[in-house]
């Protein structure tokens, strides 16, 4: 028996490849496996190569597999693409309609030719092919048939019964096929049992606007961009349920201009986009550092630069987020690093946002926005609302006739007193330019510096406040080898680094979840204490090796390996380029 498998399904894009993924996946999470699935996709509406891997596994898993036990064909491009990724003894599962062949080299590996295509178009429909390859999947594996009647009927029982029985029907036939052609189900396929406990099965997105939902958010101004759009797909279905509402705007300019707008009438709102849309923000981004108006942004990394990679994995937004916008303002970026932390991470963004009065940007990437992982059910007792210096509701003192409410009033922590419009005499002016304590245009040196220094003093407790700013997978302080990593990249890290200690090395690995401010003090013993630091991440320049030599130092014990040409890294794409760095003399083995 196998304790995880990793299977692949692919085709044209429009050819049913996500939803052949999807039902598979959530039959095997109902059985209590867990998963972690990624979609390769084109940036079209249909056509060009698409696949859907998930990795089943009988412990928690966030990565990727490195080799592929069974492909799923709808054509004999994606043979050509993937076979190279199947182990020794795979399976291909092809539509025996394209007449498939093996390509040349590919050796050890059994082709399965299943008429899909043709027992679907017997049962009425070429669009039921899908469901024919879940069951053929499925005689494979030893899953019974019936175990897919509830996920079908949740599909398609809105359709009608004769709906449901037909795509039974597909699945039936499927695996009767497959049973006949190779005897039964292969022993060397046979899962281990799962624990058959509930758990959730979601995508980053899903568990962000989850999040936003839980956290108060009642407002969602965006333009729809990969790979953001399904946080504003989500919101679109849930928030009128609880009295807010989404707006499509006509571009991410307006969109954040309305957020800003609705925060200052005291809404908790977001937006989100991905890098195009992000750097159209920037300029109002600053607006809402210079009027100290809380808004939360999410930026979901795709590849760069201009339309780029719009359906591909990236981590290049780094430097844009943090130095992005004329001027300076003080500004929060959060890093998630699974989808878990979506959820959560994504209340914290409001919390902090009002609490300092800031932009704060929520910032993912393609891996972690659109990949599916398995979460353990949600702890809604952990969540809190806190609105920080908010006023609203509260009775205010008297002001002198003439006088206005002091809405950037000089304070210690740099956070002023923040008010509703049509609050009794909490009248203020806002706007873009310098201004006093009252809100009022003032060009003053001694102004200036005195406004400017209350809001960059404003974060200066932030990373001593932030719940866990760097999370530290390993033992000890002291190591041969510090990895460090942000989002998707992360699970992968993991993986690496307990190969690497079975190796014999003493391995950290430092996950950044606050970009900025940066928490140099969280950090720093694990850099200072490490043979050698290797920083992980998914672009062309380092930008987050250069963000730990540029807050930290070690330029000299620093490495980097990088990854960018649009695919997420494999774990042993990490192991193997961290050991080709790890020269003779540069760390000593510990004993194993």
């Amino acid at each position: 028996m196998i304790s995880q498998l990793s299977w692949k399904v692919g085709g044209q894009q429009g050819e049913g490849i996500e939803s052949t993924g999807e039902i598979f996946s959530i039959a095997m999470n109902r059985m209590g496996y867990y998963l972690y699935g990624y979609r390769h996709f084109s940036s079209r509406i249909k056509g060009g190569h698409t696949n859907n891997k998930i990795r089943v596994s009988t412990k928690p898993v966030q990565a990727i597999s490195d080799v592929l036990d069974m492909l799923v064909a709808f054509d004999q491009e994606t043979i050509d693409v993937n076979a190279p990724e199947l182990r020794e003894g795979g399976v291909i599962i092809a539509d025996a309609k394209f007449n498939p062949v093996l390509p040349e080299g590919i050796q050890s590996v059994r082709l399965l030719a299943v008429p899909l295509t043709q027992i679907a178009d017997e049962l009425g429909t070429s669009l039921m092919k899908n469901m024919v390859s879940i069951g053929a999947t499925s005689a494979i594996l030893g899953i019974p048939v019936e175990g897919y009647r509830n996920i079908v009927e949740d599909m398609f029982l809105r359709k009608g019964e004769k709906v449901v029985e037909l795509n039974m029907q597909a699945i039936t036939r499927g695996a009767q096929f497959v049973n006949e052609l190779t005897g039964g189900q292969l022993p060397e396929f046979q899962l281990e049992p799962a624990d058959g406990n509930k758990r959730l099965f979601m995508i980053g997105n899903d568990a962000i606007a989850l999040g936003c939902l839980t956290a108060g958010v009642r407002f969602m101004p965006a333009y729809p961009i990969t790979p953001a759009s399904e946080i504003m797909e989500y919101l679109i279905k849930k928030l009128p349920k609880f009295g807010g509402t989404v707006i499509q705007t006509e571009d991410e300019i307006a969109a954040i201009t309305m957020a800003i707008g609705a925060s200052y009438g005291g809404v908790r709102t977001l937006t989100a986009s991905a890098g195009p849309g992000l750097s159209l923000m920037m300029e109002a981004i600053g607006l809402a550092g210079m009027t100290e108006m809380p808004v939360v942004i999410v930026d979901t990394q795709r590849g760069g630069p201009s339309t780029g990679l719009p359906t591909k994995q990236e981590q290049s937004d780094v430097n844009a987020m943090i130095n992005g916008t004329h001027g300076e303002i003080p500004k929060v970026v959060m890093a998630p690093t699974s989808v878990e932390e979506c959820f959560y991470d994504a209340v914290e963004a409001f919390n902090i946002a009002e609490e300092y009065q800031v932009p704060v940007i929520l910032i993912t990437d393609l891996a972690l926005s659109l990949g599916k992982q398995t979460v353990e059910p949600l702890d809604y007792k952990r969540v809190e609302i806190r609105r920080g210096k908010l006023l609203a509701g509260q009775e205010l003192p008297e002001t002198e006739a003439g006088a206005m409410f002091q809405r950037y009033q000089v304070t210690e922590d740099g956070v002023s007193p923040r008010v509703i419009p049509g609050q009794k005499y909490g009248l203020h002016h806002v706007t873009g330019v310098e201004h006093d304590q009252t809100g009022k245009p003032s060009e003053s040196p001694t102004n200036r510096k005195a406004q400017m220094d209350k809001r960059l003093r404003k974060l200066d407790v932030l990373p001593s406040k932030f719940p866990t700013p760097v999370r530290i997978n390993g033992e000890g302080v002291e190591s041969d080898v510090l990895l460090v990593s942000i989002n998707s990249v992360g699970g992968t890290v993991e993986e690496a680094r307990t190969r690497l200690e079975a190796d014999g090395l003493k391995v950290n690995h430092a996950q950044i979840r606050l970009l900025h401010p940066f928490p140099v003090e969280a950090i720093k013993p694990y850099v200072d204490q490490a043979k050698k630091i290797i920083v992980v991440e998914n672009n062309a320049t380092g930008q987050i090796a250069n963000l730990v030599k540029l807050n930290v130092g070690c330029a000299d014990r620093l490495e980097n390996v990088v990854k960018y040409d649009g695919n997420p890294f494999l774990p042993n794409e990490i192991y193997t380029q961290v050991k080709g760095l790890i020269k003779d003399g540069d760390v000593q083995r510990v004993s194993q």
